[in-house]
Order: C-alpha cells, then structure tokens, then sequence
C-alpha cells in the first residue's frame, strides 16, 4: 500500500469543482510558477503528514453526507499526480464507495495516467500557458509533461475545467487571451473555463521561508477586468 505526504485538507471547498468539496493538498510539485501561493508545497518529502489512502478515503466518508448529488473530493497540490500510487489508490476507493472524484492539476507527473484516470470524473487543468516559451517563462518549466497529460485526458474522455490565472504583465491583455481561447478551442471534453485574477495572499509564505518573491510589486488583479473575457471564454 503506497502511504501518501498530505500538506492539508479543506473540508468544505466550494470553488475546486462541483458542489460542496473536500479538498485535500497533496505535497510536492516541480514547477515554480512566478505566481505561486503555496511555496511550501514544493517539497515532496518535506512537511505534511503521511496517510494511507485507506485512512485518507475513511476520513473523506465523515464529509460524505455534506456532498449532495454535486459534491465530492478534489485531489490538488502541490502537483498530485507527482503522487501517483498514493492518488491511483485513494482515488479507487473513492470511486467503490460512491464519492465524486476531481483532479486539480498542471499535468506535470511521469508516465502512464491511465489509472489515475480511470478514477476521475472530473479534470480541473490549469493552463499556465499555451506557448512553449511562455509556459518556461511563468513555471521554469518544459510544456511537454504537461501536453501529454492533456493527450491522455483527452483520449480518455475525462471532462475537463479549465483554469488560468492572469497576472498583470504576464498573462493578461487581450492578445494573450485571445490566444488562450484559440488554444483552448483545439481541446476536447472542456466543460468550463475559468479565469482566476492574481492575487497575493501567499506572498507571506515566501518571507516566512526565505524565499525571495518572483512578483514583487506586482498588484492584485481587479476580477471585475475580467468579467466580459470570462464570458467570451465559455461561449467558444
């Protein structure tokens, strides 16, 4: 039995999918997107607790009752998939005992996702970018894991919501969401797509950590900028 490291666990979410949510944080991620509010996640080994995916799956049953016909649990990070025996088998169980399953993740794990996906009704896929070079510039990070993620969802079915967040000077502009709405045109199974406003309420992990802040200086994006490109994206 793979035993899981969890950073933390969100026991009514309502904006990680569907109805009432469990959202549980897994650790680790490869990416260090210039955006980033949960710094302390990066680190595989490092922080969070273990659990058995049999212990985490009896803990999601107590919030069963709050789910509705809607709601469920929602696997995020970190970068969840970097913990695939963990999530192929929590998500499993999951599944058995009639518990509506979400994967929020960047696609940036290793291997075969077959698994993982075969127990996963819902993908909610955030896009850093849709360019190679702009995906490097936001994550520091190559696109092509994230890509063969995307192939294999596709393949699969598996419904997807779109996510990007928009920073000011980075991924905002109407050249850019243009292209994102083109990019996220050529996609299968897209249900949704929302558009998340930057925000700076994890810039106090980065000096509680030591860690210098990519965005220093950049401010908060006004959601209402977003409004008229929120629609425009769910009518292509």
């Amino acid at each position: 039995m793979a035993m899981g490291r969890i950073h933390s666990w969100e026991s009514m979410g309502l904006v990680d999918g569907p109805g009432i949510r469990t959202v549980i944080f897994l650790q680790g991620c490869r990416l260090r997107c210039r955006y980033c509010h949960n710094p302390d996640t990066w680190e595989l080994c490092g922080g969070g607790t273990l659990e058995s995916p049999e212990e985490t799956v009896n803990r999601l049953m107590r919030f069963k009752p709050y789910y509705g016909a809607d709601g469920g649990v929602t696997f995020s990070g970190g970068e969840p998939l970097l913990q695939k025996e963990f999530l192929t088998e929590a998500l499993a169980l999951c599944k058995s005992r009639g518990i509506h399953t979400c994967l929020d993740t960047a696609g940036c794990g290793d291997g075969d996702y077959g698994e993982i996906l075969r127990y996963t009704d819902l993908v909610l896929m955030d896009i850093k970018h849709y360019t190679e070079e702009g995906y490097r510039k936001v994550t520091g990070m190559d696109f092509e894991a994230s890509r063969r993620f995307l192939e294999t969802v596709q393949q699969m079915n598996v419904p997807m919501w779109i996510r990007h967040v928009v920073v000011p000077g980075l991924t905002d502009g109407e050249t850019h969401l243009e292209g994102l709405k083109t990019y996220i045109q050529s996609l299968k199974n897209v249900e949704r797509v929302e558009l998340l406003p930057y925000h700076v309420l994890g810039v106090h992990k980065y000096k509680a950590l030591g860690i210098p802040y990519p965005l220093e200086g950049v401010e908060p994006m006004n959601p209402e900028l977003l409004s008229d490109w929120q629609i425009r994206m769910n009518t292509i």
